[in-house]
């Protein structure tokens, strides 16, 4: 896919004011989602930052940072993609899909096995993710309905590489890891899912 024209997407620098940008695109949630990637994006968790600018202006981020799969054999390390933030002026204009399709390809020249996130199977699935359970990986909480579960697999998995997401403990520390009622119920009454306990926080482009 070519970027839209004058899209530009590259890596981050911390001067880029990417913690302004996710405030801005989160609205209510932006302060949680922006600490909490500024504990994630300043630590050896940290994977890759990238953004997009338009016309020098800066437009969007996502954000790739580590987790593991619990499989049987052993912990495997994973990439998680987690936040993804469009400014709302510039969301529906290919700026998310442009983001998506740079960070697929950095996860696979990385030689990570999997890219992995919770948000919405509509949005997510039209840009070449998976539901994770048809690979046979479980979200990191119930509170994570599966459908919200999306992977890429990547040329380095084997067949082994399945089992639940394990997030670091600064995800559970900011309690960023599946939703709650009643944003949980709501969520699960959209996928037409029975109540349980599990649920998403992500949304289209613009997504911790």
């Amino acid at each position: 896919m070519t970027p839209p024209p004058g899209l530009v997407v590259r890596p981050a620098t911390w001067d880029d004011q990417v913690l302004a940008l996710v405030r801005e695109a989160f609205g209510a949630e932006g302060d949680q989602v922006a600490a909490l990637w500024r504990q994630v994006g300043t630590s050896d968790l940290l994977r890759a930052s990238l953004v997009a600018e338009r016309d020098g202006e800066l437009v969007g981020h996502v954000g790739l940072s580590r987790a593991w799969l619990d499989a049987r054999r052993r912990l495997v390390d994973v990439w998680l993609l987690s936040p993804l933030a469009v400014r709302p002026a510039h969301q529906g204009r290919g700026v998310g899909a442009a983001l998506l399709e740079a960070a697929v390809a950095t996860a696979r020249r990385a030689r990570t096995p999997w890219l992995v996130l919770e948000g919405d199977p509509g949005y997510y699935g039209r840009h070449g993710f998976e539901p994770a359970a048809a690979h046979g990986i479980a979200p990191a909480t119930d509170r994570t309905p599966a459908p919200a579960c999306q992977v890429v697999r990547l040329e380095a998995a084997e067949d082994w590489m399945s089992g639940r997401v394990v997030y670091p403990d600064v995800w559970w520390r900011h309690d960023a890891a599946g939703l709650r009622d009643p944003q949980l119920a709501q969520v699960e009454q959209a996928l037409g899912l029975a109540p349980t306990t599990s649920t998403t926080h992500q949304q289209e482009e613009s997504t911790p």
